[in-house]
């Protein structure tokens, strides 16, 4: 029994390492951080719902919170809003970049456990929460702290029809959510589904787990050098 737990922990611990490793990997690269003109579309969901998915909630916490810091890193003179943001409260800037992210990855992990099956519903409804629950949680964190700031103003000024602040928060993420959502929910739903079911019917081997996640750095990083 304790030999079981200790494969299982070191299960749990490889397949974490190897998302944070993927995660990371994208998010210095295009492929994380998909910016047209003054819009950023980000992918980073994805390895936050596989890792909510396969490894519970715990692990999308983590994650989340992983992909959170590296948006606040992009406020340091990478993003053109982030880094207007910082100048205004780095504290704040912080809050609304890194917890919703936080809170996305803890929120996908509780839905995915509250399926009683792991069917084809589950994976799919799971990785769409991804994206829905961080552009909700973003947004909404975003208007908490920064709604009177002149940036956010002027912002919502350059928007057509957003003359409040719902309207303000449907029409500035409108492509991003689509994207975001298209991408996750498929590309998230079929890696989290494959992965989950070979890590529960393949014994506990860390070797084979290892190999499957370097392949998975190595695909990754030749998406970036193809973008």
């Amino acid at each position: 029994m304790g030999k079981e737990r200790i494969n299982k922990n070191i299960l749990y611990m490889s397949e974490l390492g190897i998302l944070i490793a993927i995660l990371l990997l994208m998010a210095f690269t295009p492929v994380g951080y998909l910016r047209i003109g003054t819009m950023t579309i980000t992918f980073l969901t994805v390895p936050v719902v596989v890792g909510a998915i396969v490894c519970g909630p715990g692990a999308g916490t983590i994650l989340g919170t992983i992909f959170g810091l590296t948006s606040f890193y992009q406020c340091f003179g990478m993003d053109p809003m982030g880094t207007a943001l910082m100048q205004i409260s780095l504290p704040r800037t912080f809050l609304f970049t890194v917890v919703p992210r936080l809170l996305m990855g803890l929120c996908v992990g509780l839905i995915f456990k509250a399926f009683r099956k792991r069917s084809a519903a589950a994976y799919t409804v799971t990785a769409f929460f991804g994206p829905f629950l961080n552009t909700l949680f973003f947004m909404t964190t975003l208007i908490a702290c920064f709604w009177h700031t002149e940036v956010i103003q002027a912002w919502a000024a350059s928007i057509p029809g957003a003359t409040n602040v719902f309207l303000f928060a449907v029409l500035s993420v409108g492509v991003n959510f689509i994207v975001e959502a298209i991408v996750c929910t498929i590309v998230g739903a079929a890696v989290a589904k494959a992965v989950d079911r070979y890590v529960n019917k393949a014994p506990v081997s860390t070797r084979s787990i290892v190999e499957a996640g370097e392949e998975a750095v190595e695909e990754t990083a030749e998406a970036a050098e193809a973008e």
